[in-house]
């Protein structure tokens, strides 16, 4: 822990408190994964939901990858087998883009995702009323209670996304095998297949954090005394 010199005003007089108790990042880690270990269940439900939404959007997006391999392969018989599975490609397109309905589809699902991350935090705020009341008594400023928060949320949204932007891109990969052969794998370009997944990690990451930044506001504005009073 740190110490660091505090002065406050209370009308006209001013006085200094000598220290006041820093807890250090690393320390907030620790606190914000036990947490995570004690609700294991409830964050698996929340990480899931994240994992589908996630999963989705890498799919898409290695699809489309593939499908642009295919396309840059030259071969008129794989811009047909392209054609006839929905892409719409005109004589002199070079390039294959997802379509309206699909972008639509991709962010209906990561808006669901959010619903329910912020109405799971939301719940998790309920649920620790006391323990929020507890660690204000004991002097945790409010930037504190937010950064417990969103370290949770951010632990969720990283291994949830993780594990959705790779789960999509091998759904992905394995479609366009079953639909085109093995030169949808071998014609791909890997490197474009390593952004879409590191893309949908980082959505991923920060819709996890954005849906968790009201419901962590919320606790560190609540008063100590409503807190420690809540019932359950």
């Amino acid at each position: 822990m740190t110490e660091k010199p505090l002065s406050s005003t209370t009308g006209k007089n001013t006085f200094r408190v000598d220290r006041q108790v820093v807890l250090p990042f690393r320390k907030s880690v620790e606190i914000a994964f036990q947490s995570i270990r004690v609700r294991f269940f409830r964050s698996l439900i929340t990480t899931m939901s994240l994992v589908l939404a996630v999963s989705f959007l890498s799919f898409a997006s290695v699809n489309t990858d593939a499908a642009n391999g295919l396309l840059q392969s030259g071969d008129p018989a794989q811009r047909q087998a392209l054609i006839r599975a929905g892409h719409d490609l005109a004589e002199t397109d070079q390039t294959v883009g997802s379509s309206p309905k699909q972008r639509w589809i991709v962010m209906l699902s990561l808006v669901v995702c959010v619903v329910g991350i912020v109405n799971a935090q939301l719940m998790a705020v309920t649920e620790r009323f006391r323990e929020i009341g507890t660690m204000k008594c004991l002097g945790a400023l409010d930037r504190f209670i937010v950064r417990l928060f969103l370290l949770e949320a951010f632990m969720q949204g990283a291994v949830g996304a993780a594990a959705g932007a790779v789960i999509g891109a091998l759904f992905a990969l394995g479609n366009g095998m079953f639909r085109f052969g093995t030169l949808a794998v071998t014609a791909i370009s890997w490197s474009d297949v390593a952004l879409s997944v590191l893309i949908a990690v980082g959505t991923g990451c920060l819709l996890s954090v954005g849906g968790a930044l009201y419901p962590a506001l919320l606790a560190a504005r609540m008063q100590p005394v409503d807190a420690m009073r809540a019932e359950h």
